[in-house]
């Protein structure tokens, strides 16, 4: 095992969920002010901020390789540079696409969260033991409402299991492997996508029954693939743009 191979390997999967969450956070930022009630505005905010805290984290671990900033690796990239996954990518859409995407989302992070405590790059799993701690308020929270949700009357259960199904391709694609999978798993910095995968099912599957609602059939589902190589959605671009505006006046500038 050579040291570049495990910089390549902690790099491509540092952007991966360094781009993940900066994208997601600001995504569910939108909901500032519009949010339901006073409690559920207050809670996607606070949720998009500690999402951009993770991708922060994870841009400055890059950084110490790649002599660059946090700020710049999320703002001077192009589109085709992201390695996010298109699911996080869609817009906020009605209340509950947002509360399913941060139910599916936020489960397969706080799983992936417990996996990187055991990688074999210490910095890595300190950060993953920092912040799984926060996503455990964040599954909770994500449990709590799809339950309430689906078992609420018929016509939220429908609702919810529509968003369910329109949902689970987009975030099959979570999983998809980046650039350098090979790399990830022989150096241990993680265990693999295909292992999250499967353990997000058997934690989810239980969740979604409870909830009176029907996961659909995975075996017949095409995930939604393209962003871990950089082929994006319509949506992405001119969110950067919007995410960019400030900085691009003067990146140099300080705060």
């Amino acid at each position: 095992m050579s040291t570049s191979d495990k910089e390549i390997a902690l790099k491509d999967l540092c952007f991966r969920m360094a781009d993940d969450d900066l994208i997601l956070g600001h995504r569910n930022s939108e909901w500032t002010g519009l949010g339901p009630i006073l409690e559920e505005d207050i809670a996607f905010s606070s949720m998009a901020q500690d999402k951009l805290g993770y991708a922060q984290a994870f841009y400055s671990l890059i950084g110490k390789y790649k002599n660059s900033t946090a700020d710049a690796l999320a703002f001077t990239r192009g589109e085709k540079y992201f390695t996010c996954c298109r699911f996080v990518e869609y817009p906020i859409g009605e209340y509950d696409f947002s509360l399913m995407r941060h139910f599916l989302f936020d489960n397969a992070e706080a799983i992936r969260f417990d996996l990187l405590t055991y990688s074999s790059d210490t910095d890595l799993a300190n950060l993953a033991k920092k912040f799984r701690s926060e996503l455990k308020y964040h599954t909770m929270h994500a449990n709590l409402w799809i339950e309430q949700m689906g078992n609420s009357n018929e016509e939220t259960n429908l609702r919810m299991q529509s968003s369910l199904n329109t949902c689970m391709p987009q975030a099959l694609g979570i999983f998809e492997n980046g650039c350098n999978e090979n790399k990830v798993l022989s150096t241990g910095i993680f265990k693999g996508e295909k292992f999250l995968r499967d353990a997000w099912l058997n934690m989810i599957t239980p969740l979604i029954e409870k909830s009176g609602l029907k996961i659909p059939d995975i075996e017949t589902q095409t995930p939604e693939f393209g962003g871990r190589m950089g082929y994006h959605t319509e949506y992405l671009q001119p969110l950067l743009d919007e995410m960019n505006e400030v900085f691009s006046i003067d990146p140099n500038a300080e705060w």
